[in-house]
């Protein structure tokens, strides 16, 4: 349902912090015009732990809206209360999502048991889910098994795989038929190799055709091309994590042209010195000339 190339998106603040949803509209325009299949607001990536429920629904809002039915927009619209994901998720549903993206509840660290309940809680609203499995950030993993046991719901579709191990995904496919979307950047093209049907990026932000091009020729087979273009960018996927996301990816975006990179704490600017590899990682993978 939701193979291919998706970008978690950033969300671009005005310099007075408010969400700036005109530079929003414009970055789903490059998107879309970079070839990417769909789009991933208030993720990871959209600061999402800082936007209140107002700003959260209304930024999932902007983007479908901007979309207008040509990408698919999976919504991040989880939470570590299963009553908030209850709530944004059906907000989102009936704001127009084809999906929701669903991130491990954190910081409460809930058992595999807790697991079960809470994303079938969610997919019983009847918007197919997206599961989020990262556990550097969560401290709670979505274990094998587990995955196994929800996708026999038919609305959960998919696993992002955020865990850093390509063994997961080979182990997810061989206990299920779940589909599975690489969440590094550096791993899509091996977790291509055995199975993942595409990415929910971070880089795709500011180079949407070369991760496009590069999920595209994975999934057609054309493995030299698509090793080509991973290697061409795998610094930019490896230096896009220089500091938390998405500290590194909206100052590459800034140095892009796209506007100035805007934080809410407590993320804050890149520090000197990253931001100097960055710049030259930029340039060396030809995002810059």
């Amino acid at each position: 349902m939701f193979a291919g190339a998706y970008t978690a998106l950033i969300t671009p603040f005005r310099r007075d912090g408010t969400v700036d949803h005109d530079k929003l509209r414009e970055l789903v325009e490059r998107q879309i015009a970079g070839g990417i299949d769909g789009l991933v607001p208030v993720g990871t990536t959209g600061e999402s732990p800082t936007l209140d429920m107002e700003e959260h629904i209304q930024v999932i809002r902007t983007v479908i809206e901007a979309a207008s039915g040509r990408v698919k927009v999976i919504a991040g619209s989880g939470g570590n209360s299963t009553a908030e994901a209850l709530e944004l998720t059906t907000l989102s549903r009936d704001a127009g999502a084809d999906g929701t993206l669903q991130v491990t509840p954190y910081y409460n660290k809930p058992t595999q048991a807790g697991l079960i309940r809470h994303f079938t809680a969610v997919a019983e609203l009847g918007l197919p889910v997206v599961l989020y499995n990262v556990p550097g950030r969560t401290s709670c993993e979505i274990a094998v098994p587990t995955i196994a046991e929800l996708s026999k719901h038919p609305q959960i579709v998919c696993v992002k795989e955020a865990g850093g191990s390509v063994d997961r995904v080979s182990r997810i496919k061989t206990a299920c038929d779940i589909d599975v979307l690489s969440g590094d950047d550096g791993l899509t093209l091996p977790m291509m190799a055995v199975g993942a049907c595409g990415v929910i990026s971070v880089a795709s932000n500011v180079a949407p055709r070369a991760v496009a091009d590069l999920v595209h020729a994975a999934a057609a087979g054309r493995w030299d091309e698509a090793r080509r273009i991973h290697y061409q960018y795998y610094g930019l996927f490896t230096d896009i994590f220089l500091e938390t996301n998405p500290i590194p990816i909206k100052a590459a975006m800034e140095m892009a042209g796209f506007g100035p990179a805007v934080y809410r704490l407590p993320l804050c600017e890149m520090s000197a010195p990253n931001r100097e590899k960055l710049l030259a990682t930029l340039h060396r993978s030809g995002v810059l000339p």
